[in-house]
């Protein structure tokens, strides 16, 4: 059980607090993202009527600041691409038995599969790719959760996985997540705990492995594991310093369907993977991400993922980080899984589908309100630590909001806004060909992302043109449409209803392969 005074971590929003003083607290918090938002946006405009020499110096620096942090982008972009290229030729398993022979032996895996209304294709190439990794089936433990939500369909497709896969692993669960339990929102992180509390009493308990030699990962239920992921993971577990106070993330690759995707999901996609690789090389700004795994000692002593919010992937990390008052962190694995792109029946489908994931992707400013409460309530995580992840969070959601847009219109809104005084001084005549110089320079940066993409891009089926390999380098060029349409909108989105209190659900996106 958790101690009473750590209630604060199960928190998932202002409402859950019965004092109306904490109650208002936690509420200031949920506005304040937005309103740096609406702040930034709002500013712009006044300041390029009212100042517009300010604003013209400010985006000429801004301009050169976001060069720079292209280059260091593209730097940390490069390093991981080779580590993870690197990490791909090693034989996890011989390394194991080489260097941790009498160790790893003790290690399960316990394999943890949320899923909802998605066909049978989707479940079984998922559990295709764990029988074809290399780890030892008999130390892995697979749980199916589904959801009673989701109806017969569900269950139908739950009996077939259990028929074709139930003898392939040391252990097979289905466990189905029950509906309209009070206090939850259904959604990935409810399923996940039932699933995981199921596994504990049905078949850990039972047979009394230590929880320290088990590692729980939770997929997404399109993950498809490479080879050697849980011999990398199970590496990496036993190498660390604090393996039990540590989650492990790999790199998400998005090849199940990118050769069936548009070209908005591709670019959408693989800029993810672009910021998920580069966040790899710098561990201490790195927060769990979808797929990703951690210790089920520490699953337990937390009390799993939280059931009353949307963004359980970061959620646990958080969780985890305030219970263990900031001993907490992440390991980069520099190892990939796939999984799918954005995909649905037509392509108006797919640019909602695409608008509404990024929009609750965004949505995981919710854990700004929940680990600045935390930071006031733990006076044991040290002031250095909160302010560095305080600034990572809050700043980090401001630029998905306000960033792409600021490089858009800066450039030429004080000259449209300034005035005729304004108008006639020659930085307002270079301030548009100036920014645009320098933003094209950092444009540069998109050679890298097209090579790195490129190296990456499973092999092309044959049904498909060869022209399609023309436009998977094509696509790139219409990246600085796709940041605001899939970035900057749906962030603002988010936040704002945040901001409002008009809370999101937990919207499942819609699994396709043609």
């Amino acid at each position: 059980m958790i101690n009473q005074e750590k209630y604060y971590i199960n928190i998932g929003r202002a409402g859950d607090l019965k004092n109306p003083k904490e109650r208002f607290i936690y509420r200031c918090f949920e506005i304040l993202p937005g309103f740096l938002i609406w702040l930034t946006l709002i500013g712009m405009v006044f300041f390029s009527w009212y100042r517009p020499h300010w604003v013209a110096y400010f985006i000429i620096g801004f301009c050169i600041y976001w060069l720079l942090r292209v280059v260091h982008f593209f730097a940390h972009l490069i390093a991981a691409y080779k580590k993870l290229k690197k990490n791909l030729k090693i034989n996890w398993l011989e390394k194991l038995k080489k260097e941790k022979k009498g160790e790893w032996e003790k290690v399960y895996h316990l394999v943890i599969l949320p899923m909802y209304k998605e066909g049978v294709e989707i479940v079984r190439g998922t559990f295709e790719a764990l029988v074809k990794c290399c780890y030892p089936k008999d130390k892995m433990i697979v749980v199916l959760g589904i959801e009673e939500r989701a109806g017969e369909r569900a269950k139908k497709v739950a009996e077939k996985i259990r028929e074709e896969f139930q003898d392939k692993f040391f252990k097979f669960l289905v466990t189905c997540h029950p509906k309209d339990i009070p206090g939850e929102i259904p959604g990935k992180g409810s399923n996940e705990t039932w699933a995981a509390r199921e596994a504990k009493r049905k078949i850990i308990d039972p047979l009394k492995i230590p929880y320290e030699n088990i590692i729980v990962s939770t997929f997404d239920i399109d993950t498809q594991v490479f080879p050697h992921y849980f011999s990398c993971l199970t590496y990496h577990y036993l190498t660390c310093k604090n393996p039990t106070r540590s989650s492990f993330q790999p790199i998400p690759l998005y090849l199940n369907n990118i050769w069936q995707a548009p070209f908005f999901s591709r670019v959408v996609s693989t800029s993810n993977v672009f910021w998920q690789a580069m966040q790899q090389q710098r561990p201490e700004k790195i927060v769990t991400y979808s797929s990703h795994s951690m210790s089920f000692k520490a699953a337990v002593e937390v009390g799993f993922w939280q059931t009353n919010v949307v963004s359980e992937d970061a959620g646990i990390f958080w969780k985890c980080f305030l219970f263990y008052d900031g001993d907490y962190e992440i390991v980069p694995l520099h190892y990939p899984v796939s999984m799918d792109c954005v995909l649905a029946e037509n392509l108006w489908r797919t640019i909602v589908n695409q608008y509404k994931q990024q929009r609750r992707w965004a949505w995981g400013a919710e854990g700004i309100p929940y680990l600045f409460f935390g930071f006031l309530k733990n006076k044991k995580i040290p002031l250095k630590k909160k302010f560095r992840y305080g600034f990572l969070v809050i700043e980090g959601f401001w630029a998905w909001g306000t960033n792409a847009l600021m490089i858009l219109s800066l450039g030429w809104l004080p000259v449209i806004l300034g005035g005729e005084k304004f108008q006639t001084t020659i930085l307002a005549f270079d301030l548009p060909k100036l920014t645009s110089n320098i933003m094209s320079i950092a444009m540069l940066g998109l050679i890298v992302c097209i090579y790195v993409s490129m190296k990456l891009l499973s092999p092309r089926p044959k049904e498909v043109s060869q022209w399609k390999s023309v436009s998977m380098v094509v696509q790139w060029i219409f990246f600085p449409l796709t940041f605001i349409i899939f970035g900057a909108i749906p962030a603002i989105d988010a936040q704002t209803r945040l901001m409002l209190g008009k809370y999101l659900g937990f919207w499942v996106t819609e699994k396709k392969r043609k």
